[in-house]
């Protein structure tokens, strides 16, 4: 949306043309030898249209046995963005088994955030504490996705309760917000610890360079710390998504890494109309005539992965 995205892998919405993101279809006609009518194929550049034809490299075949037949989960859990909380927590999380580390999650109820906490747990770690923004989604992830603990952190004091949940310190914090949140994480870090840098939602509409500078203060401490705090693409680790799918894929099947999602049904509501019901259904939270999708993902709306069904 803004003119600069901060990146060279990701480019901004032009105006006048079809926006796009991270989207599976159906093949109807392929004159590709890989492709064949039928195959199930997707994008990270899919056009938020109901038909489209598209060059036949640029999609990946999808194998629907590997999640159940849940092929949303290729958007998600099984998909980049459980690839970003695996390869972020496995590459600079330095997680080891027995260690007894404490984890800390931002964003916790997120479609990140809710797969890290738990596959934190699942690499090794002893406890795992999440931070959102309701009593619902703090809820959830205890009860649901095996955290340890949450905190709202529009309700009382983040500072205290964390101390109070992770009375020896924290050793790996997963960051998808950045921030005043972060800082208060950041101070309670103990020595040699790590921060994974997912996200840093509460910084993007600022003019400062990626990773955003810390507040003076916070940047001591983190020196004096040795908490290492770098930049991480998981498209730099591409080599590794075969098998690093797999194992999401397994863990799914195994019920050992728990998958929510927020549907929207009909591409017309990616936009504009206004919230009057929803169903519970299978862990989807299904919109039935809701405001924009992107919109109330970006004020917070979803749990888990935003998802817009446009056809079944």
């Amino acid at each position: 949306m803004n003119e600069d995205t901060g990146s060279d892998y990701l480019q901004p919405w032009q105006l006048s043309e079809v926006a796009d993101g991270g989207g599976i279809g159906v093949v109807e006609e392929s004159k590709h030898q890989n492709l064949a009518k039928g195959d199930f194929v997707t994008s990270f550049t899919w056009p938020w249209q109901t038909e489209a034809i598209l060059d036949g490299d640029s999609l990946q075949k999808l194998v629907p046995q590997l999640v159940n037949g849940r092929l949303s989960y290729f958007l998600g859990a099984a998909g980049i963005t459980g690839l970003t909380a695996l390869l972020g927590i496995r590459e600079k999380g330095h997680v080891a088994a027995g260690a007894n580390q404490t984890m800390v999650v931002s964003g916790a109820a997120g479609a990140c955030g809710s797969l890290a906490g738990q596959i934190g747990r699942l690499e090794g770690c002893s406890r795992v504490v999440g931070i959102a923004g309701t009593d619902e989604k703090c809820s959830i992830l205890v009860q649901e996705m095996g955290f340890d603990a949450a905190i709202n952190y529009k309700k009382g004091d983040v500072a205290k309760q964390l101390r109070e949940l992770c009375p020896g310190g924290v050793d790996v914090y997963f960051d998808n917000v950045g921030g005043d949140i972060s800082d208060t994480v950041i101070s309670q870090m103990n020595q040699n610890s790590h921060i994974i840098l997912c996200g840093q939602i509460s910084q993007y509409n600022k003019d400062v360079p990626y990773p955003p500078p810390l507040p003076a203060d916070i940047e001591k401490i983190q020196k004096e710390r040795n908490i290492t705090r770098e930049r991480f693409l998981v498209l730099n680790y591409m080599d590794k998504q075969e098998a690093s799918v797999l194992q999401l894929c397994q863990w799914i099947q195994e019920g050992k890494l728990k998958v929510r999602e927020t549907v929207v049904e009909g591409l017309a509501n990616i936009g504009g109309k206004t919230f009057t019901s929803f169903l519970k259904n299978n862990n989807r939270i299904v919109y039935n005539d809701i405001r924009a999708a992107f919109q109330s993902m970006m004020n917070g709306g979803n749990i888990g992965k935003q998802i817009v069904s446009v056809s079944k």
